[in-house]
């Protein structure tokens, strides 16, 4: 990983750093036009550090939509999403709209503030869930990961129960952020819908029991989970979401 780096609104007009904030394509008038606009947002310095690389600088996350990095406001450090230049979307409010709708049910990091280029929400500090999983070691792991998963099944549930499809969680390795204190995050909405039948929790409980490498990980780490019984259940649930269907859920996955 690369060394963080803290850059100000200024040296963000520089083309080595406002490459990202452009990405992917660089220009002067697009660099100062979205300083401009981080300015007015309360942002102060922007903060070049995680795993994955844009333009050869460390940042949180990169998509189809936007770049992820972490910013420094007033009130502290804060997760930045940049709309790229190239994006098939003029703005960030349907993201912004379905991160407000999860954020109501206590899901997902808190949007803080948004313009067309730019949503500002919490920054989750911690591993992706696939990295937890393999770092977790030591008396009382399986108990952690019991209670993770489980607070991952729920928020799935409530999800459905809203009627807001995350439309990503059968591909969740990049959208499940584990923090310190052992709290799940279910991150990035750009995909999201309220109006798609929502599959939050059978989506999550294929990528997480059946048959994607974490499942391998976790019937080492839990025991097996008998596949026919889960995907009965899962079959009975996907018909009626009732709340006993996803309590027999949770029993399949030896979450209870």
């Amino acid at each position: 990983m690369q060394p963080t780096k803290i850059v100000s609104l200024e040296q963000l007009r520089d083309e080595r750093y406002g490459s990202v904030l452009c990405y992917p394509k660089y220009s002067v008038k697009e660099a100062i036009k979205r300083t401009k606009e981080l300015k007015l947002l309360g942002v102060k310095a922007v903060e070049f550090a995680g795993e994955k690389t844009v333009s050869n600088l460390p940042v949180l996350g990169k998509g189809c939509v936007g770049i992820v990095v972490i910013v420094h406001t007033r009130t502290g450090r804060v997760a930045l999403k940049t709309r790229r230049v190239d994006a098939d979307r003029k703005g960030m409010e349907h993201e912004a709209e379905m991160l407000a709708k999860a954020n109501s049910i206590g899901v997902g990091p808190y949007l803080i503030a948004l313009n067309k280029d730019f949503l500002i929400m919490e920054y989750v500090e911690g591993k992706l869930l696939p990295r937890w999983i393999a770092c977790l070691k030591g008396r009382g792991a399986r108990k952690r990961m019991r209670s993770v998963l489980r607070d991952i099944l729920e928020q799935c549930w409530k999800l459905d129960q809203a009627g807001l499809d995350h439309g990503e969680l059968s591909r969740a390795p990049k959208h499940i952020i584990i923090d310190l204190d052992d709290k799940a995050h279910i991150v990035d909405f750009e995909t999201a819908s309220l109006t798609r039948r929502t599959s939050n929790v059978t989506s999550i409980c294929q990528y997480l029991f059946l048959g994607s490498q974490v499942a391998r990980t976790l019937r080492t780490k839990l025991g097996e989970i008998k596949d026919q019984a889960l995907i009965a259940v899962l079959r009975n649930y996907k018909l009626e979401p009732t709340e006993q269907n996803f309590v027999k859920i949770l029993q399949a996955c030896r979450l209870t």
